[in-house]
């Protein structure tokens, strides 16, 4: 069954999934690996007999989780956020602070539910002290995303979640194993930072040991593919996979006039 992803996500892959799924080893699909998973676009798209979906941010996990396990019920829940008095600045950012300071994975999942719809551009980002500090959208309606989730819900029994690091996640890929890798892009150049959305960061570095672990794995698996921004440093790092490009256009600015399109990669392992 394919549906949407539930959350909105800067970098999603929502309208890449044909290109992808073009690049996709020809082989019977019966586990796809994510290990950077992120909206689950792709999985949630694609039909495979099982998924495994890892991430590093620990309240989109723990989502995932919650709607697995309440289904209906925490839809249900997660509705009763979305009203026009909570689509006011003040009880916005009460609502977030709320988010912020709860321990209770429930509330917390409903709560990130409603700041990916009513945040600017369905941005999640953290301080560094950990707290969600994307400000308000200013959106005239939000959309409750009540039939994608039961998507999600659909395909739920056939989908194990992780939050770990990638590395501890590839040790576990097998030759019933298709891998898709869409971690934080590559800077377009040296001055431009990483971009973080969980409380670690992902450097160059950990670029590098994903690129080479992807390639040692390649042939005890279906084969692994990594999406990131077309630079000089990620052709090197992945100069053992074969490339292809794509124009993708990027929606996060807020002015409709600063939004461009950026080349990107996909280095394919085989």
């Amino acid at each position: 069954m394919q549906t949407k992803s539930f959350l909105k996500w800067a970098g999603g892959k929502s309208k890449l999934v044909p290109f992808i799924e073009r690049s996709l080893p020809k082989c019977p699909r019966k586990r796809l690996i994510e290990p950077f998973a992120g909206s689950a676009a792709l999985s949630l798209t694609l039909e495979f007999e099982s998924y495994l979906l890892n991430d590093s941010n620990a309240d989109l996990i723990g989502l995932f989780q919650t709607l697995k396990e309440e289904k209906q019920y925490f839809i249900d829940y997660t509705r009763s956020l979305f009203l026009p008095k909570n689509n006011q600045e003040t009880r916005f950012y009460e609502l977030r602070e709320q988010f912020n300071q709860s321990t209770d994975r429930h509330e917390r999942s409903a709560l990130f539910v409603y700041l990916n719809r009513y945040a600017f551009n369905g941005l999640c980002r953290y301080n560094s002290k950990g707290e969600f500090n994307v400000p308000f959208g200013r959106y005239k309606s939000p959309y409750f995303p009540e039939k994608e989730m039961q998507g999600f819900i659909s395909k739920s029994a056939r989908i194990e979640l992780f939050c770990e690091d990638f590395q501890t996640i590839l040790k576990q890929v097998g030759k019933d194993d298709m891998v898709y890798c869409d971690p934080p892009y590559a800077p377009l150049d040296d001055i431009a930072s990483f971009t973080s959305y969980a409380q670690n960061s992902f450097n160059r570095e950990d670029q590098k040991r994903l690129a080479q672990t992807a390639w040692q794995i390649a042939n005890i698996s279906q084969g692994v593919l990594i999406s990131n921004h077309d630079t000089e440093f990620t052709r090197e790092i992945y100069k053992n996979a074969r490339l292809k490009t794509i124009n993708v256009q990027r929606n996060i600015a807020a002015k409709s006039s600063s939004r461009k399109k950026v080349r990107e990669l996909l280095a394919i392992y085989d």
